[in-house]
Formats: C-alpha cells, sequence, structure tokens
C-alpha cells in the first residue's frame, strides 16, 4: 500500500438516509394487486405480457416472480417481454442476457421470456410522431408493467422515469425508443405523459406495478396501479421518489471519484441527480453538486460491456476501455440521440495518473485544499469517502458521521485505488 501524497487525507463518512425497507415483499405485492381490484381473465388461460427492464431495482425478481405467481393463480397465463428499448444492443439475445443478470429467466421464473424486438405502430400523436410498441406484447390478451418511479437524469416534468416511460419507451424497443427521442430533441420528453394516454387507450393493460426505493436504495413502496388512473398516480409517487432520493452532501466537488457506471445502476451509467452533471442535445445540465472533474474507474459486470454514460467523465481508466463492449455502447447512445455520452475520455492505464491529472486541471491551487469525494457508485451513498478539506462541513451536518480515521488516500502495488471499504480498521 502507497500512499498518495499529493491528495489531502481521506476519510469514510456515513450519511442518514431515509431507510423504509419492506419486509414480506411476496405479501405486499399479493395484497397490492388484490386491493386495485379483481382481476380475473373472462376465460381461463388468457395471455399477459409482464414487461420488465433493464434497471438493477432492489429484489426486482422477487416482485416479478411474484407477480408471475398471482396472475397464475387467477387463471391467467402469463410471459415476460423485455421492456428496455435499444438496450443489450438491440437483440433479442442481448436483452435475454440482461433479464439473466437481474436473475430474470425462463427457468427461475417459470414462464416464457418472448424477447422479438419486431414493433407495431399503434398510434400517431400530433405533428406526426410515431408510437412503436413490442409486437410480442401486443400478441398478449393483457398488459403488465412493472417499473421503478425515479426522477430521471435527464429532464425534469410531471411524469419522468416509471411506468410511463416503460409504456412509451421501454416496450417501444430500439425502433421506438429513437422515434421518442427524436421527437423529444426538439419538443421537450413531456411529450411521455401524452404518448402514455395514447398507449393506454390502445393497449390492455391489466395493471402497473410502480416500485419506489428508499435513500439506501432499498425497496420502500409498492403500488398497483391500474390504466384509469396510472398516470395521476405515479406523479405522486415520483414526488415521494425524489423526496426520498440519496444526493451528495456538498454543493461544492473539486474531484469526484466513481468507482463503478453502468447500465444496471443508470440509464446513462451514472445518475446526474447525483453528479450535477449532464451533456445532451436535448439540454445540458450543470447543477448542484458543482463537481470540476470525475474521474470513473470501473465499469459493472451488470452492464454487459454497455458504457453508455462515460462520456460524462473527464477521466477513466484504460482497463474500463478494454471493457467497453462498443456496438452495444455505441448503438444505446446513438438510439437516445447521446452520442456524447458514448464518447471515450482521457485515460490512462493507472488511478496514480488518473489521479495526478484531475488534480492538475480541477483548478485548485494547493493540492492539499482539494475537495474530493468518493463514492462505490450513483446507487450507494450511504458511505462516501471524502477528504479532509470537508471537515467543518461534517462537524456542521448532524446527518454526517465521520466512521474512519483521516488517512492518506492509498494505492495498491499496482498503483491503483484500494477497494471502497468503509468498515476497514
Amino acid at each position: 500500500m502507497t500512499p498518495l501524497d499529493d491528495f489531502p487525507c481521506m476519510a469514510y463518512v456515513r450519511q442518514q438516509l431515509i431507510a423504509r425497507g419492506l419486509g414480506d415483499l411476496n405479501g405486499v405485492v399479493e395484497a397490492s394487486i388484490h386491493c386495485a381490484g379483481d382481476f380475473r381473465p373472462l376465460n381461463s388461460g388468457e395471455t399477459v405480457a409482464v414487461a420488465v427492464g433493464s434497471r438493477r431495482i432492489d429484489r426486482i425478481d422477487e416482485i416479478v416472480h411474484q407477480c408471475l405467481r398471482s396472475l397464475e393463480e387467477r387463471g391467467f397465463s402469463p410471459f415476460i417481454v423485455p421492456a428496455m428499448g435499444s438496450h443489450g444492443g438491440a437483440t433479442p439475445a442481448g436483452q435475454m442476457e440482461i433479464l439473466s443478470r437481474l436473475n430474470i429467466t425462463e427457468s427461475g421464473m417459470k414462464v416464457p421470456v418472448a424477447a422479438d424486438m419486431s414493433t407495431r405502430c399503434i398510434a400517431v400523436m400530433s405533428g406526426g410522431v410515431n408510437i412503436h410498441f413490442s409486437s410480442a406484447a401486443l400478441a398478449a390478451d393483457h398488459l403488465v408493467v412493472i417499473n421503478r418511479v425515479k426522477p430521471h437524469t435527464k429532464f425534469k416534468a410531471d411524469i419522468e422515469s416509471g411506468l410511463c416511460k416503460m409504456l412509451t419507451i421501454g416496450l417501444g424497443n430500439a425502433e421506438g425508443a429513437a422515434a421518442f427521442h427524436r421527437a423529444a430533441v426538439g419538443r421537450s420528453f413531456g411529450i411521455i405523459e401524452t404518448a402514455a394516454a395514447l398507449v393506454l387507450q390502445k393497449v390492455n393493460v391489466l395493471f402497473g406495478i410502480a416500485l419506489v426505493e428508499d435513500g439506501c436504495g432499498r425497496l420502500a413502496h409498492v403500488d398497483v396501479l391500474k390504466p384509469d388512473d396510472l398516470i395521476d398516480r405515479e406523479k405522486k409517487l415520483l414526488r415521494q421518489s425524489a423526496g426520498m432520493m440519496a444526493r451528495l452532501p456538498f454543493d461544492d466537488i473539486d474531484i469526484l471519484i466513481v468507482d463503478v457506471i453502468g447500465k444496471d445502476i443508470s440509464g446513462i451509467g451514472m445518475d446526474s441527480n447525483v453528479t450535477g452533471r449532464h451533456r445532451d442535445l436535448a439540454g445540458s445540465v450543470f447543477t448542484r453538486p458543482r463537481v470540476s472533474r470525475i474521474f470513473v474507474r470501473d465499469l459493472s459486470s451488470g452492464s454487459g460491456g454497455n458504457a453508455n454514460g462515460i462520456g460524462l467523465a473527464d477521466f477513466t481508466s484504460t482497463r474500463l476501455v478494454k471493457q467497453i463492449d462498443m456496438e452495444k455502447t455505441f448503438v444505446n447512445a446513438v438510439t437516445a440521440i447521446s452520442p456524447e455520452k458514448g464518447a471515450i475520455p482521457v485515460h490512462f492505464d493507472t488511478d496514480r495518473r488518473c489521479l495526478d491529472a484531475c488534480l492538475k486541471t480541477c483548478g485548485v491551487m494547493s493540492p492539499d485544499m482539494a475537495r474530493v469525494v468518493r463514492i462505490r457508485d450513483t446507487a450507494h451513498l450511504e458511505y462516501i469517502q471524502i477528504s479532509k478539506t470537508f471537515e467543518a462541513e461534517i462537524e456542521q451536518n448532524p446527518d454526517l458521521e465521520r466512521v474512519t480515521p483521516w488517512r492518506p488516500f492509498a494505492l495498491d502495488a499496482s498503483d491503483n485505488l484500494e477497494n471502497f471499504d468503509p468498515y476497514e480498521n
């Protein structure tokens, strides 16, 4: 272990975040479906396409499994359809692989998975915007959508990430997602609400399962929404989600180190609601926290090589670049009309060189005064590592507790940072 002498000493701190994790999830899901209505098929065996996305949502495999069993108990014949736009390289095999990494497989769920990228145009919005929809989902008698409701990384509106987005973009597969993103450049993503209303008129949606996570990334709320009030209730859940979302506790950061990014963590690899940074043709965002330099160290194994969002970093490691599946990344970036987020930043072979480049370009006059924050990823912010330059702010913030001593930043024998470990002695 080699100390990084140019950097200020670092310590781990714990944030007091909203924690409302659920217990008996199977019971919660079944009770929520029961309370929402008496869902029964007119004819035994009517099919239900259960739409599942690409995000790593807390306990998503348990939720999907219980939803399938509840449908079967009521006399339906469910199957799973991927609802993830162009993810997985816009191929059936790629999308099946993503579901598998979420523990959602045919053998585990005991139902078929219909991964088919073909679509049909089911409606045309004003201005000539075609709404494409999964052919596999349309082949079913009914549709159920399951997704997390949360603030979006790109835009602010009454409807952001959630069931409506899955209905309009996720289930549009690659063709629909691309058409929608093109339309949003000039009309904003507020059109999600309008498009969702049209989809609900054209598709036989049985219900939606809306999920809300707490500040610690644990499932906190499950709500079953019927189609007639799905949009209005999702708006309320978005406000609930935003109120619980974890954020960094500082306004100004010179260097933000993100250990891992990935599509399973955020649509753009690292959530801009956390980093304060987003570049996009539809509008670039640079908000709180104000971060001068972002260094991304690695790509999550759950991302399957899709490094969309790496273009939001200033520096990265050569080892991350070697893990990138260029085809998956570029297809996703182009479909989302965001080639800038697939651009590969300056990269070096070691963390030492990346950190040195951050320090030289972040604008601080003295290295020991740099305001440095390190996080595991943007979905886990209960523990963060910070530089001693934040010491006074920690003491003044009752929601922050230092849990390790101040120590020099340590590098291993390969000149890379030691593992992120808030439980170190």
